[in-house]
């Protein structure tokens, strides 16, 4: 089991952002501003259930690793720290996911 996380990852992304885009995929990326980073997430995420379809446990973990990096790259990009997505989540857990949309269909 590792000890490494998502705020490891969102640590490295940050400094690696900083570096020269010729140097670093995430400073490239990063250069390119959100939109090119979006198209990438996009990419990542339909890769991802391609994976999930053809029911490789291999490729799915090697996607779903290129979708958690480049979305915290396209965070990185908004000035989105992960903590805000995190407690996003944990406000979330207070009710399930079926009550939560059924009082939104009530609204």
């Amino acid at each position: 089991m590792t000890s490494f996380d998502l705020a490891d990852l969102e640590r490295i992304v940050a400094d690696r952002a900083l570096a020269d885009p010729g140097q670093s995929w995430t400073a490239k990326l990063v250069a390119a501003g959100m939109p090119k980073a979006a198209k990438k997430l996009g990419e990542e995420s339909v890769e991802t259930v391609i994976a999930a379809i053809s029911q490789s446990r291999g490729e799915l973990v090697g996607e779903s690793a290129d979708l958690l990096y480049h979305l915290l790259v396209v965070l990185r990009i908004a000035d989105i720290p992960l903590s805000d997505v995190m407690a996003e989540l944990e406000g979330r857990t207070i009710q399930s996911g079926l009550s939560e949309k059924a009082g939104r269909a009530a609204e």
